[in-house]
């Protein structure tokens, strides 16, 4: 082997890019002996202290800072979900809010929603307020056509609570 190539057996890192270990709880002449660099008393200083993964260091926890009522929207929708094979026990060919009620898939009044699941092999008219793009596929394949309700406002009511009343000043 040439001198000027080196050898392979003697290779170093480069001066200054490897770092001693920090040798925790190794006596004081370490630098971190005593309490090993835990502190004075308190749950993190004893052996076996695992915080939880929410905990936010003493401030209000987010748990309890955020509201109560949960994340879904008070101006949602609430569909009922009919399945294409449940439009076999409607009779007639004309299918809409009025007929659904009466054959007894839904009993309330909220909009509804058509949905792929199961075949249909007769031509329907179809009217909901909504359907799913699978679904209006296999009703014009059937030779059915397809329309799309406007809600009506009735049908959009959600519970938002009781409404407040205003106050009425009372004149001297």
């Amino acid at each position: 082997m040439h001198s000027d190539t080196g050898d392979l057996g003697r290779l170093k890192p480069a001066p200054g890019s490897i770092k001693k270990v920090k040798r925790i709880g190794r006596g004081r002449g370490s630098g971190h002996g005593d309490t090993a660099t835990r502190g004075h008393k308190g749950a993190k200083s004893r052996a076996g202290y695992k915080r939880p993964f929410w905990f936010e260091g003493g401030q209000m926890p987010i748990q309890r800072r955020i509201p109560k009522r949960g994340f879904s929207s008070l101006n949602r929708v609430k569909y009922h979900e009919i399945k294409i094979s449940d439009l076999a026990r409607i009779e007639g060919e004309e299918v809409n809010p009025e007929s659904i009620r009466a054959a007894g898939l839904v009993k309330s009044r909220r909009p509804i929603v058509l949905l792929s699941t199961g075949e249909t092999d007769r031509a329907l008219k179809v009217s909901v307020h909504r359907i799913t793009k699978s679904a209006g596929e296999k009703i014009t394949q059937a030779g059915g056509s397809v329309e799309i309700l406007p809600l009506d406002p009735v049908d959009l009511r959600v519970k938002k609570g009781p409404k407040k009343k205003k106050k009425v000043k009372k004149e001297q």
